[in-house]
């Protein structure tokens, strides 16, 4: 296979196989206008005037992940709120969402809930115990519940239903057929999906990913061709990285990545910055091509600082605030 460079902010990629280039054109990550050359060309060019590169990509898409459905159901939504958002999803007669128990907000009176072993994907008439069992094994190991609920119209008329976010953050929604018909999360990421999507397991292959990943060993894969919606904390942003861009991240920033991404763990350097920066001793190394979704506010940062402000004895509640005068003098006062 021929060994392809990629031009990219003026410096040269590589070396790439012609199909990753193809799967990082498909999703976005180069641009047609992204300048290539191999072996046997005499000069860099776009990839608008490769036909190897482009015929495939408009043609195909990247294949099914195994065990994921081959067609989730088509949903419609509409996200309200600023700071506390809740999603509304609309549902046809017979379709169907999924989301984790215990976030539902409120549904229409035709809106059918069960709760299923697993994640739902295999739950119809192909899913077999098996199917079942690995599913809800699936979850467990990513510190989930064995069960989720499934919503289902079994009314005529369009049927609502509605999920709210856990915590402060914003809800994303992201078509996974998109982004190469996978995405990689951090395990409490997923609020609710179309029937269909799988909810699965990312084994980090390196042991520092796994030890010092912020995540830890395991992160949440959601694989189909259906719409997913992700929660985090404070502002999303999306970044696109080009092949061979580097981005470091704190660890509990990280929310999502597609499978392109390369993702890595690096020590900060220096006794120094790791004892007393506050940053942490390690940072996640994102390396292009593909995309990247960070949060402003993990949980565990939101967590950490309602702790450190509540009161660190047994006395329960205070009437001593933060801006009180009379501090400590009002505890006299308490029986």
């Amino acid at each position: 296979m021929d060994n392809w460079y990629v031009a990219v902010n003026g410096q040269q990629q590589g070396p790439y196989s012609q199909e990753s280039i193809r799967q990082s054109l498909a999703i976005g990550a180069y641009s047609q206008e992204t300048l290539v050359w191999r072996q046997g060309f005499e000069t860099w060019q776009p990839m608008s005037q490769v036909p190897e590169l482009l015929a495939p990509a408009e043609r195909s898409t990247p294949p099914m992940p195994y065990g994921a459905s081959p067609a989730a159901h088509e949903i419609d939504y509409e996200i309200f709120g600023n700071e506390m958002q809740f999603v509304e999803i609309g549902l046809d007669s017979q379709e169907s969402t999924v989301a984790e128990a215990g976030s539902m907000m409120y549904m229409s009176h035709a809106i059918k809930m069960e709760t299923v072993f697993g994640d739902g994907s295999a739950s119809g008439a192909g899913g077999g115990l098996l199917d079942k069992m690995l599913g809800a094994g699936k979850r467990l190991i990513t510190g989930e519940s064995l069960f989720t609920t499934v919503f289902t119209n079994t009314g005529q008329d369009k049927g609502k239903v509605a999920f709210a976010s856990p915590y402060p953050g914003k809800i994303i929604p992201l078509h996974l057929k998109q982004y190469g018909h996978k995405l990689v999360c951090q395990k409490d990421a997923f609020l609710c999906a179309a029937k269909g999507v799988a909810i699965g397991v990312e084994f980090q292959k390196k042991i520092g990913v796994a030890l010092f990943g912020g995540e830890g060993f395991i992160m949440q894969k959601l694989e189909g061709d259906g719409l997913v919606f992700i929660h985090a904390g404070g502002t999303i942003i999306e970044k696109e990285l080009q092949a061979g861009e580097m981005l470091r991240v704190d660890t509990g920033c990280l929310v999502a990545l597609t499978q392109t991404v390369h993702y890595d763990i690096e020590f900060v350097g220096g006794v120094k910055s790791a004892l007393f920066g506050g940053e942490g001793f390690f940072f996640a190394t994102l390396r292009g091509p593909g995309h990247v979704w960070l949060q402003s506010l993990p949980f565990s940062r939101l967590a950490g600082r309602i702790h450190e402000a509540a009161p660190q004895n047994n006395a329960g509640y205070s009437t001593s605030g933060e801006g009180s005068i009379l501090g400590g003098l009002g505890n006299l006062f308490e029986r």
